[in-house]
């Protein structure tokens, strides 16, 4: 039954503050506008948004089982009953100014992306991972590398997984293993990104993760960063690919290094519009695909040969 106090509890306070007077500080690091990361000493972390009902929510990243709303967050943490839980929260309807300085407007989030990095949130960071290294070639150095480091992750189930973000974060994740190939239930694709840096020059777009990386092995570039699509490109991705481009720094290259196919060159197009679409005239496009017939991405050309690797673009001649 719908209980008022309950849902002006859910709405009116928020749970950023209060998980702050119960000792939780707010990692900013983590953090972004839609999704707010709070650790406690005891070694408690948890994730708290805002969902389409504007209630906000909360998941422990350690407790599968902790989870919830301010009344599930507060009952949780003071071992009490409903009734407690009222007598706790109502002094905070009736702060004139809140104990905590306020923090800036939480974006609302659907459900469905809550959901997805909730399960984001409990996966490891892969410093190394035995089907990208093993068969894949991918080096541990280079999911060690400042440009990688934290952008790969594995789950229970031992899959390489490639977080997507779109303008507002986090919508989805890529699942990559010998035998699996998937997408986070309830996600959407973005795009996989490397770190950036403001030094940055070249943008590299590939179209898997697994390609990027090849890539960066094949040709090391301190001042490139790195995007992938994850397969097929939906219209949401053409404009998130445009805001990559249009973000670079003068004079910035844009590489499309696709595969050596009819695909590849159908996505190639779509990158050169985009580019095109952000109206600079100081960014140069670039195609680089692998030569001839013998090997159809850049990955297949990694695994052929793993030594010596290619130190520039220039030793394997792009298909025009």
């Amino acid at each position: 039954m719908f209980d008022p106090e309950l849902e002006s509890f859910k709405t009116g306070i928020d749970l950023r503050c209060y998980a702050a007077s119960q000792n939780y500080m707010l990692d900013r690091k983590e953090s972004w506008a839609g999704s707010a990361v709070m650790r406690h000493a005891d070694g408690d972390k948890i994730i708290i948004k805002r969902d389409a009902d504007s209630h906000y929510v909360f998941f422990s990243v350690r407790d599968d089982a902790d989870n919830g709303t301010i009344i599930d967050f507060v009952k949780r943490r003071l071992g009490c009953s409903l009734g407690t839980v009222r007598k706790e929260l109502r002094p905070w309807m009736s702060m004139v100014s809140p104990v905590i300085p306020p923090y800036p407007a939480l974006q609302k989030v659907p459900k469905d992306r809550i959901r997805v990095e909730r399960a984001y949130a409990r996966m490891q960071i892969a410093r190394s991972h035995p089907y990208l290294e093993n068969e894949r070639a991918i080096p541990r150095e280079i999911l060690e590398s400042r440009r990688f480091a934290g952008r790969v992750k594995i789950d229970a189930r031992g899959n390489a997984i490639f977080p997507h973000d779109d303008e507002n974060g986090l919508c989805g994740f890529e699942l990559k293993s010998q035998t699996f190939t998937g997408f986070a239930t309830g996600g959407t694709k973005g795009l996989w990104t490397s770190h950036i840096r403001t030094e940055d020059r070249t943008l590299v777009l590939a179209e898997g993760a697994i390609d990027a990386l090849s890539y960066a092995t094949l040709f090391p570039d301190e001042a490139a960063r790195y995007a992938s699509i994850g397969g097929r490109m939906t219209p949401k991705q053409k404009e998130l690919i445009r805001s990559a481009a249009a973000v670079m720094p003068g004079a910035a290259v844009v590489i499309a290094a696709i595969d050596a196919d009819t695909a590849g060159t159908e996505i190639a197009e779509v990158i050169e519009t985009a580019v095109r679409l952000t109206g600079r005239s100081d960014l140069r496009f670039e195609r680089h695909s692998p030569e001839g017939n013998k090997h159809k991405d850049w990955n297949d050309v990694l695994k052929s040969r793993p030594k010596p690797i290619l130190t520039s673009r220039q030793e394997e001649p792009a298909v025009s």
